[in-house]
C-alpha cells in the first residue's frame, strides 16, 4: 500500500516576503517617530509636570463667571454670524470655480489649471493665516474674520462641488446638446440637477466647519467670540474663559444638531 500524508497545510494571512515588508515599514516608522521627537526642542519637565498644572488651572476655572454672559451670548451671535455670511459668499463665489475646475466642463485647459490652481491656493493657506493676512488688510474686526473665512472656504466647497460635476451622468448633457440648447440651458437643466443634492451637503456642511473655525478668529483679532475668550487669558480671567469655553462648546453642539436636521430637511 502506498502511504498518502493527509497534514493540511498551514495558512499565513501574508508571506514571508509580505511579513518581512511589514516589519521593515513599520522599524522605518517608528524610527521617523524617533527622529521627529529627537529633533525638536521638547522640555520634557514641563510635559511631565502638564497634569499637575492642567488641574490647577481647571481648579481655578470653577465656578464659571457669568457676569459678563450678556455680552458674551452677544457676542457668540457675531460669531454665527461670521460663519454664516462667509459660507454664503463663499458657496457663490465657488460655483464657477468648480465649473472651470471640472475636466468635463472647463472651456480649455488653461481655464482648467486657472481653477485648480485657485481650489489649491485656497486649500493650501488655514484659516488663521488668512486672518492674520486680512487682519493687516482691513484692521481688526469682523470684517477680516468674514473674508478669511470665505477664502479658505472656497477651496474646500469648489473642489467638491467640481468633483460632483465630474461624475454627472452625460446622457442628460448630450440629449439636450443634440437638441441645440444653448450652453447655459445645458448648464441648468442637464448639469445642475445632477449636483444639486451634492450642493446642498457641501454647503451645510461647510457651514458646520465654519461655524468652529470662526470660534478661534478672534485670537486674531478678526472678530468673534475669540475676542472675549484672549482677553480672559491674558487678564488671567479664568472663570470667564470657562464660561466662554462653555459658551464655545454649546454653539458647536448647537451647530451640530442644526446641520443634521437640515441635512434631513433638504436631503
Amino acid at each position: 500500500m502506498v502511504s498518502m500524508d493527509t497534514t493540511p497545510e498551514e495558512w499565513a494571512r501574508y508571506t514571508p516576503r509580505e511579513r518581512l515588508q511589514r516589519y521593515a515599514i513599520f522599524l522605518l516608522a517608528v524610527i521617523t517617530i524617533v527622529w521627529a521627537l529627537t529633533s525638536i526642542d521638547v522640555i520634557w519637565p514641563w510635559v511631565f509636570d502638564a497634569p499637575q498644572q492642567m488641574g490647577d488651572l481647571f481648579s481655578r476655572m470653577v465656578p464659571p463667571d457669568v457676569t459678563n454672559l450678556p455680552n458674551i451670548l452677544w457676542v457668540l451671535l457675531e460669531t454665527v454670524n461670521i460663519a454664516t455670511i462667509a459660507t454664503a459668499i463663499a458657496v457663490f463665489v465657488s460655483l464657477p470655480v468648480a465649473y472651470i475646475s471640472a475636466q468635463n466642463t472647463t472651456p480649455n485647459a488653461a481655464t482648467l489649471w486657472l481653477g485648480r490652481l485657485i481650489l489649491v491656493s485656497s486649500r493650501s493657506v488655514n484659516t488663521i493665516i488668512w486672518a492674520l493676512l486680512f487682519v493687516a488688510i482691513f484692521g481688526p474686526g469682523i470684517v477680516a474674520g468674514i473674508i478669511a473665512i470665505m477664502f479658505r472656504s472656497i477651496g474646500f466647497i469648489g473642489k467638491l462641488l467640481g468633483e460632483a460635476i465630474e461624475e454627472i451622468d452625460r446622457r442628460p448633457v448630450e440629449a439636450l446638446e443634440a437638441t441645440g440648447a444653448s450652453r447655459l440651458k445645458v448648464i441648468l437643466y442637464a448639469i445642475v440637477p445632477q449636483v444639486m443634492p451634492t450642493f446642498w451637503a457641501v454647503a451645510i456642511l461647510r457651514w458646520d466647519i465654519n461655524l468652529r473655525e470662526s470660534t478661534v478668529l478672534g485670537l486674531v483679532g478678526a472678530g468673534g467670540i475669540g475676542l472675549i475668550l484672549q482677553s480672559a487669558i491674558d487678564t488671567f480671567n479664568w472663570q470667564e474663559a470657562a464660561t466662554v469655553l462653555l459658551a464655545i462648546l454649546a454653539l458647536v453642539v448647537l451647530g451640530e444638531v442644526v446641520s443634521a436636521w437640515l441635512r434631513k430637511r433638504i436631503m
